[in-house]
Formats: structure tokens, sequence, C-alpha cells
């Protein structure tokens, strides 16, 4: 189980806390959606949550034990909103190796099925397939590292309506073998496939009824 307690983010230049006494609390192979705004600090906490921004104030838990911002960089995986800006290789085959020397063809051919891309030719610039193709690439590259919680930026933002029931429907599938955290100013198809929502405003968060 994921345990977020008190986190607080207030950077030295800002007046006020981007983020306000975040508690939180996931379990195993669920889907947690943080709702919000622009602003609203939404992405701050993921970033807090991949290791890549240290809170201020606040304990994160992972399966009862406290854990640090460099052992969260290895349990997490962070897909960005646009993650072609990220992608720094020639071709797709070496987007996928970068950091994995030793990586087996099998096990990429593994992490494209996982994600849908098992027909891709992998001579191809990742800078020349869909934004649906490369937000499963992105994808694709994090489940080779398996992290053990996966958190995704605004995956449906920009996509057109079948691309994002493809991206709903791959979703729904990996959180079969991960914990999963998405950010999302527009959730409605997520919230289908969701185990817990938040909403989140001006650094406060705060659960929704599934339910209701």
């Amino acid at each position: 189980m994921l345990n977020l307690k008190d986190i607080v983010y207030h950077p030295p230049a800002s007046a006020e806390p981007i983020l306000k006494s975040i508690a939180l609390e996931l379990g195993f192979n669920q889907l947690g959606v943080i709702v919000g705004p622009s602003g609203s600090g939404k992405t701050t906490l993921l970033e807090i949550l991949a290791g890549l921004v240290e809170q201020t104030q606040g304990k994160i838990f992972w399966s009862g034990q406290e854990i640090t911002n460099s052992e969260l960089q290895q349990i997490s995986g962070l897909v960005f909103q646009f993650p072609e800006r990220h992608f720094c290789s020639s071709n797709i085959l070496e987007e996928l190796r970068l950091g994995h020397l030793k990586i087996t063809r099998e096990e990429i051919e593994i992490a494209l099925e996982e994600v849908g891309l098992q027909d891709i030719v992998l001579s191809t610039s990742p800078h020349n397939i869909s934004g649906g193709q490369q937000r499963r690439l992105a994808l694709a590259v994090q489940l080779i590292r398996q992290p053990n919680l996966l958190l995704l930026d605004e995956p449906t933002a920009g996509l057109d309506w079948s691309m994002r029931k493809q991206l709903i429907n791959l979703v729904s599938k990996l959180k079969r073998h991960w914990t999963l955290i998405i950010v999302s100013h527009d959730p409605s198809e997520l919230l289908t496939i969701a185990d817990k929502c938040w909403k989140i405003n001006k650094g406060k968060l705060e659960q929704v009824n599934m339910n209701s």
C-alpha cells in the first residue's frame, strides 16, 4: 500500500505552499485518479512520488515502510504529459534499451506487447509516431524498469476519442500488475475504471466518494 502522511511542499521562492498537508492511501493493484485544474499542484505531487522533487514536510510509506526520495526513484515510473519531449534516442529500439544494456530482445517484445505496440517498427524514430503511440512507448520504457508504482500525467490529453478509448483500455489492463496514479483535469473516462478519486485545488487534496 502507498501511504502519504501530511505532505507539504513549500519551495523558498513561493509565498505559499504548493501542497498543503496531503494525505492519501492507495492499495496494491489499484488505480487512483487525482483531478484538478492547471496550477492546482497535481503534477508537483506526481514529481514527489517519482522522487524528482523532495517534500518540505511529511512522510511517504510503501508496504508500511517509510521510503526516501532515492528509494522512490527506484520504485516509481513517471510518464510525462508530453513524453516526446523526453525521448533522446534516434530510434525506438535504442529508446527502450537506454540504461538497460543487458536487456534481451524478448524482454523488449514483452514490454511492447503489454502496451499494444508489438507490431511497431523498431528502427522508427520515436518522434515520427503518433501521439497515442508515443504515450504507449513511454509506458513501455517504464515497464522495462519494472516499477511498483506507475504515475501518469494527463495521459489522455490531446488525444481523439478513439485513442482515448484505447488508452483507457490499456490502463485498465496495466492495473492487474501495477499500482497506478493518474492526474487529469478531465478524468471522465478514467473514473469508470478508477478505484479511488481525489480532487486537488490550491494544494489541498480531498477524497471523492466513488459511490455517489
